[in-house]
């Protein structure tokens, strides 16, 4: 096992793009989505809307997309205006490490009933479940969630002008 380790961490990170949404209800309540890698599938953590972009994508249009299919709420990507936050991230998945440079989308919806029929056959097999959380909720959560600063960043987001 440390062999695989070793080896896994000795290989330079695949570049990535990602768009994600922080899709806030009236409720001020943020929808995750639990997952696991399949590399680790004893390790479960919750995670924003959003993914990797396709070729010729923007953030902005990655993110729309991504969440047309993770949630079937369908939006203009110009409705997501500017990010609220980016950050640089390292993770492994499926036994990649990627190092994903990925911005962060603000859109708030009166409530939302969560579809997921768009998505695609990993995510059907990794995903579990969807949960709206309050900041109390994320606060006191004994689960893994990414962003780790994820409290902060909406803190920010929903701040008054």
């Amino acid at each position: 096992m440390q062999e695989l380790t070793e080896a896994v961490a000795a290989r330079q990170p695949t570049p990535r793009r990602a768009g994600r949404v922080l899709l806030v209800d009236a409720q001020e309540r943020v929808l995750l989505f639990q997952g696991f890698d399949p590399a680790v599938p004893e390790v479960r953590f919750w995670f924003t809307p959003g993914g990797g972009l396709e070729p010729g994508e923007s953030p902005a249009e990655g993110a729309a997309r991504e969440l047309a299919e993770e949630t079937g709420l369908r939006i203009d990507p110009a409705d997501l205006g500017a990010p609220v936050h980016s950050d640089v991230t390292e993770f492994s998945f499926s036994g990649t490490v990627f190092r994903q440079e990925q911005d962060f989308y603000l859109l708030r919806v009166a409530s939302w009933t969560v579809d997921t029929a768009g998505f695609d056959e990993v995510e059907r097999r990794t995903v579990q479940e969807h949960r709206w959380w309050s900041g109390a909720d994320l606060a006191s959560a004994e689960d893994a969630y990414y962003p780790p600063a994820l409290i902060d960043i909406l803190r920010k987001a929903l701040a008054p002008c």
